[in-house]
């Protein structure tokens, strides 16, 4: 679904490159995380995926489309992209308009925009606020607005930049089970989040991003076990990890209810030794008995 050979891109001929030879396939169904500090890349490496920035050198392939050599407004049928400020992205005057928009542009029906709109902002608890003008909302309804925007369109590929940004938690959870559902549909997802339990949750790969490089890429639990790269790129990994790498050989532990097993089965096991070398001395059979 997304496919990118050897990218690089630099906003302006005399500055250096901000991504630096990115080779990267995102198969179509799959959820990744791209994580990394600020300034390493991450947003710009979105922005390359709709079109909004175009390689210096390489390709990048969405859906079957070059995004240099395709039209944003035919990007933006397949590809939905979530700002992390959802002020950048916001412009109607009522929460209805700002839903309807993406819709209106793409050419869809007046009935079909009027019926996913009001499923969206159902569905994202915005539907008592539809008249509402965006900037009176708090900065998670706005964020929650940009969302039902590009949720609205139904995109192939969701392109979220901090997706929980001004949520609590409650509101983070109700939204990426959201996203979670569309990902089981077959919708893929790539994210950026700075927050490592929702990646760890959630994401089934992760991508390290650093200095416009990838510095790693696999199975979440396994690129977030390497404490050393993720402290080079001014990360932590999850509570639950950093616990059990303190506690030691506990490794691809990702949860509570993983490590309390694994816990659970190491004392089971002491347990075990113990009482064999108990009887064994009460037997007179232990050559460690006096």
């Amino acid at each position: 679904m997304i496919h990118i050979e050897n990218l690089e891109f630099t906003y302006s001929p005399r500055e250096p490159m901000t991504l630096k030879g990115i080779n990267l396939s995102i198969q179509r169904g799959e959820m990744a995380a791209l994580i990394g500090q600020n300034g390493s890349g991450k947003t710009t490496l979105l922005r390359q995926l709709n079109g909004l920035a175009k390689p210096t050198k390489g390709k990048v392939v969405v859906a079957g489309l070059d995004t240099s050599k395709t039209r944003v407004s035919e990007m933006a049928k397949h590809i939905g992209y979530l700002f992390q400020n959802p002020d950048h992205q916001i412009f109607c005057q009522t929460v209805s308009d700002e839903i309807e928009f993406g819709m209106k542009n793409i050419g869809l029906p007046e009935d079909e925009i009027k019926q996913r709109a009001h499923e969206t902002a159902t569905l994202l608890g915005l539907s008592g606020k539809m008249q509402a003008h965006p900037f009176s909302l708090s900065r998670g309804e706005r964020q929650r607005t940009a969302l039902a925007g590009v949720l609205a369109i139904k995109p192939e590929v969701l392109v979220l930049d901090e997706p929980t940004t001004g949520q609590d938690y409650r509101e983070c959870v109700k939204i990426m089970d959201i996203v979670m559902d569309l990902n089981k549909k077959g919708v893929t997802v790539l994210m950026v989040s700075h927050d490592m339990e929702v990646v760890v949750d959630y994401a089934e790969r992760a991508i390290m991003l650093y200095d416009g490089k990838v510095i790693g890429d696999g199975k979440t639990v396994d690129v977030l076990w390497r404490k050393d790269e993720l402290t080079r790129t001014g990360l932590k990994p999850p509570q639950i990890i950093d616990l059990a790498i303190e506690l030691g050989n506990y490794k691809g532990i990702h949860s509570i209810e993983t490590l309390f097993e694994a816990i659970k089965k190491q004392v089971g096991e002491q347990h075990k030794q113990v009482n064999k070398k108990a009887k064994l001395r009460h037997s007179g059979l232990d050559p460690e008995s006096p």
